[in-house]
């Protein structure tokens, strides 16, 4: 019977008496190739993105677009190993994500980028504030998200129940970051009241001033003595509403005039943002 090229040569195998040998060394080999090849898990992917936050108050979007964003676009372009530019432009301040391609290193990314920024500080027009650089990367994905919801209790609740929880996961082993995100703020408002501040000679700088230096905490000195040293501190800050009213913001017909003579104050909830 005549064998072609490929019957000749499974001919010649299967009558070799080396082939034996050749299979056990080919499993051999590849036994080696898998114990000895470096391998990972969950290899890291490199992909270096920076977010870029600059505040302009009081000015629009669109100034914002025009005077901020494109010319700093333009600058971050320049730099080499970028690949993408996404920017956000809003009332008053504007967000610019750069990504660099993939397999760039981290740290000289960054150094590239803020010695761009930096070299560029005299271009800055007035009343931009200087850039923010806030480097991200995959770990800054959460991995994990709770949703905290009630019938029975209020955002505000809800909140410091969450700041229970989040203080409870910091001390979870490998917990690198936690974000509280919602819920409502608590805030004591102080609503001043125009007539009664007139009739008391004060004005609303007055009370701002007294309740800052009333909601402040120093250190006075130290005292020696007997071989050990006593820190003396003075001033507390302010817990509630009742401490807010009691503060005295001035004095009236040789008589102290405290926050509740010239304001309402309530302790609630801060506006939704």
């Amino acid at each position: 019977m005549h064998l072609g090229p490929s019957g000749s040569i499974a001919h010649a195998f299967v009558n070799s008496k080396l082939t034996p040998l050749l299979v056990i060394a080919s499993i051999l080999l590849g036994a080696m190739a898998v114990l000895l090849l470096p391998r990972e898990e969950e290899p890291q992917i490199k992909v270096p993105m920076v977010d870029v936050m600059v505040g302009m108050p009081g000015a629009s979007a669109k100034e914002v677009e025009e005077r901020v964003v494109r010319p700093m676009e333009q600058l971050l372009w320049e730099i080499q190993g970028v690949e993408y530019v996404y920017s956000t432009a809003m009332s008053g301040q504007a967000m610019t994500i750069v990504r660099f391609k993939v397999g760039e290193d981290v740290e000289k990314s960054l150094v590239k980028l803020n010695q761009k920024l930096q070299a560029n500080f005299d271009r800055i027009p007035a009343g931009v504030t200087s850039p923010m650089i806030k480097p991200r990367s995959i770990d800054d994905v959460p991995i994990l998200a709770l949703t905290l919801h009630s019938s029975r209790y209020d955002h505000l609740t809800l909140r410091r129940i969450a700041t229970e929880i989040e203080a409870a996961v910091k001390h979870v082993p490998q917990v690198a970051e936690t974000r509280l995100i919602g819920g409502a703020h608590r805030q004591i408002r102080v609503q001043l009241d125009p007539q009664r501040l007139a009739g008391r000679g004060l004005a609303a700088t007055d009370v701002v001033g007294a309740l800052s230096a009333a909601n402040s905490a120093d250190q006075a000195g130290r005292l020696i003595d007997a071989n050990s040293t006593v820190l003396v501190e003075t001033g507390d800050f302010l817990h509630d509403e009742r401490d807010v009213a009691a503060v005295v913001v001035g004095a009236n017909a040789g008589k102290p005039v405290y926050v509740r003579d010239v304001a309402t104050v309530t302790d609630g909830t801060a506006d939704p943002t």
